[in-house]
Parts: C-alpha cells; sequence; structure tokens
C-alpha cells in the first residue's frame, strides 16, 4: 500500500485572521496549515515579543481564532518543535461536521452577534 506523505502549507508571510478563515472554510479533512512559527505565548506578550503593535494583535487574533476552530471542532491544533523556544503551529482539517448546515460565515456572525 502506498500512501501520500503528509504536507503542511506555509504561509509566505504572517497570516491574517481572514486569510486562516478561508483556509478552514475550504480546506479538505488531513489538510495541515502551518499559521505561525516562533513561540505563540512569547510572541503575543508586549514584553518580549519583537513585533509591532499591530502585527502582535493580529497574530493574537490569528491563534484566538484557531483555538475557536478547534473547539468547534473544525480543526485540530498541534505544535511541531523546531528548536529551544521555536515551535511550527499547525491546524488541521478535520471533517465538517453532518450537522454543519451553518457555513462557517454564520458560525462567525452567531459569535459575533453574542
Amino acid at each position: 500500500m502506498q500512501t501520500t506523505p503528509i504536507t503542511t502549507v506555509r504561509a509566505s508571510g504572517p497570516l491574517t485572521e481572514i486569510e486562516f478563515c478561508a483556509w478552514v472554510a475550504q480546506a479538505p479533512p488531513g489538510d495541515r496549515l502551518e499559521y505561525h512559527r516562533g513561540y505563540l505565548a512569547l510572541d503575543t506578550y508586549p514584553l518580549f515579543s519583537t513585533l509591532g503593535d499591530t502585527a502582535r494583535g493580529e497574530l493574537a487574533r490569528l491563534a484566538g481564532r484557531a483555538f475557536w476552530a478547534a473547539e468547534q471542532g473544525l480543526v485540530h491544533l498541534v505544535q511541531e518543535r523546531e528548536g529551544p523556544d521555536r515551535f511550527a503551529y499547525i491546524a488541521i482539517a478535520r471533517p465538517k461536521p453532518r450537522h454543519a448546515a451553518a457555513s462557517l460565515s454564520a458560525l462567525l456572525l452567531e459569535e459575533h452577534a453574542a
């Protein structure tokens, strides 16, 4: 039996929350997306991050949205250690729930209204 190697899509630059949502909405089960590389807890914390305020805020929104997607059963979140204090943060698309008559957009709107 021949297996297909697992590949991870890596963004060419910093990924936005909107780009992450677009990927979640269209990704077939098993697709992998590296949404951040570094040390997420430190990279989003103002005292330790080397990112500017805008980039750090976008990263925090992205991290929150990734966690939300995992809570909704849309993705698995994993980390791969790259070296000391450096990780690849990866979302793996899960099969869309059968009861998912609502689109990702509807879920986002529902969350925003709450």
